[in-house]
């Protein structure tokens, strides 16, 4: 499986548990709601900037969700 794919399942997984709609995360991160559809997806890549932004807007270190991402990516 891809990471964008891998990357779009744990930011939308995570997303629901703090039970943020696509535009509310948009919102708070200053990110086009399309983007975060795009994102989940797995159709865009995020850049660093980006990883950074949602990072902060869902409570979590920017170093989590990459792990995150790596732990699937592994299997």
């Amino acid at each position: 499986m891809s990471i964008e794919i891998v990357f779009g399942q744990q930011l939308r997984k995570i997303r629901e548990e703090r039970k943020l709609s696509q535009e509310e995360l948009a919102f708070l991160a200053k990110l086009d709601r399309t983007y975060i559809s795009l994102l989940e997806r797995g159709k865009r890549r995020p850049t660093l900037n980006t990883i950074f932004a949602l990072a902060g807007q869902l409570n979590i270190s920017p170093s989590e969700l990459v792990r995150l991402v790596e732990e699937k990516v592994e299997k």
